[in-house]
């Protein structure tokens, strides 16, 4: 047997084992590159807002509670045509500069009554790109509100598995 082989190949596995941890801590996902957004910072604020003003937190829990702005985000993101994403920061834009015209404040500084008022002044709308944000805003808003698991186990006792199997059990006859 030859000692130096086998001393070079125990240094090369402790060199190897001394470095693994660093290795398993680069190759990590955090949660701050889980999902990047094509949204800044202020149309995320405004996004969350819009979604807030459609499902209030009222006596229980809200949009806001189950993560439907973040839902939005990546749903605009991945699954609409470049032209649905453009139109939706386009609108968002406008109801900064509606409010801001109207109310002397930002979107997401308004009040509910304030920022509904915003809205359904789009769903009136004559213009077609307008009316199509309010109406995909919304659609997708409660889309995700009702299929969150919050929402499907705690209100609506959504089971994924329904029934039981109880095997052996004593039958009485």
């Amino acid at each position: 047997m030859n000692r130096r082989k086998v001393l070079k190949q125990i240094v090369i596995a402790t060199g190897g084992l001394v470095t693994l941890p660093q290795w398993m801590i680069s190759c990590g996902i955090t949660d701050s590159n889980v999902h990047t957004t094509s949204f800044s910072s202020a149309e995320q604020q405004s996004l969350a807002s819009v979604s807030d003003t459609i499902i209030p937190a009222g006596g229980s829990f809200g949009a806001l509670a189950v993560g439907v702005d973040k839902y939005l985000q990546k749903i605009i993101d991945d699954c609409y045509e470049k032209d649905v994403q453009d139109n939706v920061k386009l609108q968002l834009n406008g109801l900064e500069e509606s409010a801001k015209t109207k109310f002397n404040k930002s979107f997401v500084e308004c009040s509910q009554s304030q920022r509904q008022q915003l809205l359904l002044a789009l769903s009136s709308s004559n213009v077609k790109t307008e009316k199509d944000f309010f109406t995909l805003i919304k659609s997708e808003t409660i889309k995700g509100f009702t299929t969150s698991q919050k929402v499907m186990q705690d209100y609506l006792n959504y089971k994924v598995a329904p029934g039981h199997y109880y095997g052996c059990v004593d039958l009485k006859a």
